[in-house]
């Protein structure tokens, strides 16, 4: 797994106006914490920190120059607009060389489906322990072959060498369904609409967050106690 340097600024501004104003700078608020260290507030260049993404995935490797210094980090959580899909803020682990952390990686299904058979995809991403200078961009997993009633369960992914599984080996990651009648998939998506829209209303203005106690994307976790997802203090 490659490193991408990217340059960080420390940030001195928190709120969400000094958020509002370092994103219309092209920065992104974050905060860099783990290993026992007081979280530090940073902004990173939006195009940057995008660029990683598409290219490395979400658990990219960030060797973040800071201070005079390089920091290796991890992306823990990051928070997107829910309408524009912009980076809000992202919450960066800490992590060293040789140091092994649990992430989700995700999983991606090739191959094609028996005829008259319905693909169930119940596992995205699969839990794994490996180094964090190594960490596999992502998983394939062929359907080629598999019969209706068929499952791939999590033991069954091949992993690279070092890597280890750290969820629960008997976890269905595909099943093979038999495929639904036109009559049963149009009430099945009346169903779901129903449901959407007895579920629908205003929501409640929420804070910009910041580091936490504890978003949802592929998450690192240096096993030091470090904040749970989606959780922040405020800016």
């Amino acid at each position: 797994m490659s490193e991408v340097r990217i340059t960080a600024e420390p940030r001195t501004e928190f709120g969400k106006g000094g958020a509002r104003r370092t994103r219309r700078a092209g920065k992104v608020p974050a905060v860099l914490y783990g290993h026992g260290t007081d979280p530090r507030h940073i902004s990173l260049p939006h195009r940057d920190f995008e660029h990683a993404l598409r290219t490395d995935g979400a658990n990219v490797l960030l060797s973040i120059a800071i201070d005079g210094t390089d920091e290796l980090a991890l992306p823990k959580s990051i928070q997107r607009d829910p309408i524009r899909g912009s980076i809000e803020h992202i919450d960066l682990i800490l992590v060293r060389r040789g140091e092994k952390i649990t992430v989700d990686v995700p999983v991606t299904l090739t191959g094609d489906v028996v005829p008259g058979g319905f693909v169930d995809q119940q596992l995205n991403v699969l839990s794994v322990a490996a180094e964090a200078t190594n960490i596999p961009s992502g998983f394939s997993v062929s359907i080629d072959g598999l019969e209706i009633g068929a499952s791939i369960h999590a033991r069954e992914v091949g992993l690279p060498e070092g890597t280890e599984l750290a969820g629960d080996p008997d976890t269905v990651v595909v099943h093979i369904l038999v495929a639904p009648t036109a009559e049963q998939f149009e009430a099945e998506l009346a169903e779901a609409e129903a449901e959407m829209g007895s579920g629908a209303g205003a929501q409640p203005e929420h804070e910009d967050a910041e580091a936490g106690a504890g978003d949802a994307a592929p998450a690192a976790d240096s096993g030091e106690g470090g904040p749970a997802e989606g959780q922040g203090a405020a800016e």
